[in-house]
């Protein structure tokens, strides 16, 4: 089975308010503060020593005090003062384009702006809505309560393809591949500047301490978890690249904090600074262009192209692909018209 922490570590950002965590088997003694710092979001040190004093916080169903320190698959359980409003998913009858299906799971391309499951401030129009609306009884995994279905995830803005499983035998053997690293995951992604060759980024990745809801890469294994994305040049079109990221781990904004951390952040992406011209020429007849580059897509240019995986009761690997969306395939040619015309 899959552990409980790969799931909890996916989805904190979105629980931080009524958490549950299973510490990982590799986990050094650290104190229970400065552990939760870094697996909840909007929460400084005062604020988790504020819950653990009011007995918010309990670490194998008992209180604790601030200075315990956390040891290997201890089960922490966080309330902060104000809860999740509603725990229940209600089905909604919103359009889902599907890849594939058959008995066991389906294969759906999720379009951006689809935020994938409910939670704090998102607790309608979800593809999670969408799916128990469509489909009955779909499974939950142990400490993914409210999110049927889904054995990984990808971000709102963030367009492509999404594994979901229809019962618990296919969830059990899915959760399991990614929990592995065995999925195969590629991505397309435009980014600022000219990468000369194809690379690995790694580092523990953790939440910034500037911007809780930015990730950093650091190299202090207790400020995050170790994240790893090999990197292909595709086509160079002088300002920008474009790339395939392939995933080896899948940490919360994952390939959108490594390219921001090598310094080639993600076109158009303003979380990541990469909504503002970070290359190119000073003239305006340049600027107007990347400004209707942004115009046409208001979002990361990322996408989730690949996914390939072993199929739980066929037991043979499926590949699956889905085409760039229209407003990444509309900038990605006024690009390379943009490169053509510089030569």
């Amino acid at each position: 089975m899959i552990d409980d922490a790969e799931i909890n570590e996916q989805d904190e950002q979105d629980l931080y308010e009524h958490l549950r965590i299973v510490v990982d088997k590799g986990q050094s003694l650290l104190r229970i503060d400065k552990f939760l710092m870094h697996r909840v979001e909007n929460a400084s040190r005062n604020r988790i020593q504020n819950a653990i004093e009011l007995g918010n916080v309990l670490v194998n169903d008992k209180a604790i005090k601030s200075s315990y320190k956390v040891k290997p698959l201890d089960v922490i359980s966080v309330v902060l003062p104000h809860p999740p409003r509603d725990t229940e998913v209600y089905p909604e009858d919103l359009p889902l384009n599907i890849t594939y299906e058959d008995d066991d799971l389906l294969v759906v391309n999720k379009a951006a702006g689809m935020v994938v499951h409910p939670g704090y401030n998102n607790y309608t129009g979800t593809l999670v809505n969408a799916l128990v609306f469509h489909f009955q009884q779909l499974p939950t995994l142990p400490g993914n309560e409210g999110r049927p279905g889904l054995v990984h995830r990808i971000d709102k803005d963030t367009s492509g393809l999404l594994l979901i499983s229809k019962n618990e035998r296919a969830m059990t053997w899915l959760a399991r591949q990614f929990y592995e690293h065995t999925i195969t995951r590629k991505y397309l992604a435009l980014v600022w500047g000219d990468l000369e060759q194809d690379g690995t980024v790694t580092g523990y990745i953790g939440r910034s301490v500037a911007d809780r809801r930015v990730m950093s890469i650091y190299d202090d294994p207790e400020k995050g978890k170790w994240s790893v994305t090999h990197y292909k040049v595709l086509e160079r079109l002088n300002y920008v690249t474009l790339i395939e990221c392939q995933l080896e781990t899948g940490r919360t904004h994952q390939i959108r904090a490594h390219m921001k951390y090598i310094g080639h952040p993600l076109f158009s992406d303003a979380t990541y600074g990469g909504d503002k011209i970070l290359k190119g020429t000073v003239f305006s007849k340049y600027k107007q262009f990347v400004e209707n580059c942004f115009e046409i897509m208001p979002r990361q240019a990322l996408h989730a192209q690949t996914l390939g995986f072993v199929h739980p009761t066929l037991r043979k690997r499926m590949f699956f692909e889905a085409p760039l969306p229209q407003d990444f395939e509309m900038v990605l040619q006024k690009w390379q018209k943009y490169a053509t015309a510089q030569t």
